[in-house]
């Protein structure tokens, strides 16, 4: 089973906002508690790009394998803060799916938090569509 897993974190290295670790069928995010949403969200998707440019995950869209090295449309992670109201009265993320691209909608005022909490629960509904698969060291993990 694919796991993503978001952590609010107190001992990161000064400065440092985001870190990203893989194992099989994991990847572990942890982000710095006392950063606010527009530090975050752009910390994450640097972060994430830098991350994907050598991870092996893969996203199934509609019969067609799309990887971080797809030249059409490379599988990017982008979070965005919501300025447009896509959020519902309460909602702190929104995960809308596209082929090569996860965007992350995030309310401004979520606090890490309560950004991760919800995260959590979204990416493991969002993740048991099995549309996303892993090659772990020859494995291949769903």
């Amino acid at each position: 089973m694919l796991r993503v897993v978001y952590e609010a974190a107190d001992d990161l290295k000064p400065g440092q906002l985001v870190t990203i670790g893989e194992d099989r069928g994991l990847i572990t995010v942890r982000i710095r508690r006392t950063a606010d949403a527009f530090d975050y969200t752009r910390a994450l998707t640097e972060e994430l790009d830098a991350f994907l440019a050598s991870a092996e995950w893969y996203q199934l869209w509609k019969s067609t394998i799309v990887s971080p090295q797809s030249t059409e449309c490379p599988v990017r992670v982008v979070y965005v803060l919501d300025f447009d109201g896509d959020l519902e009265a309460g909602e702190f993320v929104k995960i809308r799916e596209h082929q090569g691209l996860v965007k992350i909608t995030v309310d401004p005022e979520a606090r890490v938090d309560l950004f991760v909490a919800a995260l959590n629960r979204a990416i493991e509904k969002f993740l048991s569509g099995g549309q996303w698969f892993q090659h772990w060291q020859g494995e291949i993990v769903t």
